[in-house]
């Protein structure tokens, strides 16, 4: 008889004969691939091009019932399995090498009540399907900036984006969650049911079930704003920092914005003695009223004489595009992260040092202007820390595999001295591919931890939901 080799959470194998995966796979509307099946090879590809792992099992859910009869396949096998949604997780955690996927990518609709200005979106969806439904009411969920990426592994571990300073980060606009734990039942996860479920989603990753769909609330935005893109010769880093650390600090909440090393683009409009320079830029969205933003951004265009500035008004939606054409699907990527409790001259210097040694020109060191409505949240109103006034994000990005080696001990070695820096950890979207293992989570949500650890023993005591950021069950 015929039978297919499939991992196990206890870490061993299982050799499963066919016929029960036909009986499996009559369950499901959605496909069930497995190696040598068409459209395999491309469904087991993600984003990041690091990322090269051989499932034994896709499962391919086409709605909340495949969910359900996946997590019961995978419970009563002993399955180790990962979950997919966008597959846009810089760590590849969307897939697990020779055990199963459950994948949710096919899972994209979006509803939108522009009168209750709520949303609700299927975990497949990614952020352009849900910036393209809420923008025709002109509204919009705080979510993140490449609109490739996906709502559920943006929303589970936190989300930071243009809104973060006026509206909060992207979980701290989430109203409810639908969830398949464990034991194979459907829950709805709200303040006011299964409030400590909803408390542990919010920022606990997908630790505790799959969550099939995700309900926002969503905001007055555009159509129309303001994008600010000055760029700055290298030799004014150290004094650029120093004036965004000002800066930020009096802004409007309605600015959203990001300092970024990087190499200026080689094509026009950038002028041709920019082209490939490396330089930093004041990357900034303005989404108050459309009348005040070219004046809040002008100090940012004008703190030097940029070599490039692309500033202008532009729709919303594109501005959630802006950035998407360099992060395409197959390059090779791996990002850290750390929060800064300030940007001191002595953080600044160690910054623009290590900037100037990137490997790659088209890796970028970001640091993210934080605040606002995101640190006025309580320290336990979700598992997150989120008092720190800045985010440095080490993004490591690259062409070809044979540059792997250079970029990742680049971006560990830059990580390792910035540590320094910081009491709060990581923003655990950008989290490497968690080396630290417990200490990465344990930094991350400080005192929280612990009530985590006992949500998961609650709703997940088996540890059956294990293949991201794990956190095991008290």
């Amino acid at each position: 008889m015929q039978t297919l080799n499939i991992k196990t959470t206890n870490g061993g194998q299982t050799s499963m004969d066919m016929t029960k995966i036909e009986a499996f796979q009559s369950s499901l509307q959605g496909d069930l691939l497995y190696p040598n099946n068409n459209g395999y090879e491309d469904a087991r590809k993600v984003w990041n091009g690091m990322i090269d792992k051989k499932p034994a099992l896709i499962t391919r859910c086409k709605g909340t019932a495949d969910v359900i009869s996946a997590v019961n396949f995978a419970r009563d096998n002993h399955l180790l399995f990962s979950l997919r949604g966008g597959g846009h997780n810089v760590a590849g955690g969307a897939v697990c090498d020779g055990g199963m996927v459950i994948d949710l990518s096919k899972m994209k609709s979006v509803q939108v009540d522009p009168a209750k200005r709520i949303a609700r979106a299927e975990a497949g969806a990614t952020l352009g399907d849900l910036d393209h439904e809420t923008q025709a009411f002109g509204l919009a969920a705080p979510v993140g900036v490449v609109s490739a990426t996906g709502v559920a592994g943006l929303t589970l571990h936190g989300g930071l984006g243009w809104l973060t300073r006026k509206y909060g980060m992207t979980v701290d606009n989430l109203l409810s969650v639908d969830i398949v734990t464990a034991d194979g039942q459907l829950l709805k996860a709200s303040k006011a049911e299964n409030a400590d479920l909803f408390w542990a989603v919010r920022g606990g990753g997908g630790n505790f079930g799959i969550v099939t769909s995700f309900e926002f609330r969503i905001h007055p935005v555009g159509p129309m704003v303001w994008l600010a893109v000055p760029m700055y010769a290298m030799d004014k880093a150290e004094d650029a920092l120093r004036f965004f650390r000002d800066f930020m600090a009096q802004a409007p909440e309605e600015l959203g914005a990001i300092a970024v090393f990087w190499n200026a683009p080689k094509e026009p409009p950038i002028p041709e003695k920019a082209r490939g320079a490396p330089v930093i830029i004041f990357l900034a969205c303005y989404t108050g009223p459309f009348e005040d933003g070219e004046e809040v951004i002008r100090p940012l265009r004008e703190f030097d004489t940029p070599v490039a500035d692309l500033s202008g008004p532009m729709r919303f939606l594109e501005v959630q595009k802006f950035l998407d054409a360099d992060y395409p699907d197959g390059m090779f990527y791996y990002w850290k992260s750390l929060y800064l409790e300030s940007l001191s001259d002595e953080v600044i210097h160690a910054i623009a040092g290590h900037a100037a040694e990137r490997p790659s020109p088209i890796t970028s060191v970001d640091i993210w202007g934080l605040g606002g409505a995101m640190s006025r949240i309580g320290p336990g109103d979700t598992p997150l820390i989120r008092r720190p006034p800045f985010l440095l994000g080490i993004e490591s990005n690259w062409e070809k595999s044979e540059d792997s080696e250079k970029n990742v001990a680049w971006t560990r070695k830059v990580f390792k001295d910035m540590e320094r820096f910081t009491r709060s950890g990581s923003y655990l979207n950008f989290p490497g591919f968690n080396e630290e293992g417990e200490d990465l989570l344990k930094r991350a949500y400080g005192s929280n931890y612990e009530r985590l650890q006992n949500v998961k023993a609650k709703y997940d005591p088996n540890n059956l939901f294990q293949g991201n950021l794990n956190i095991k069950p008290a």
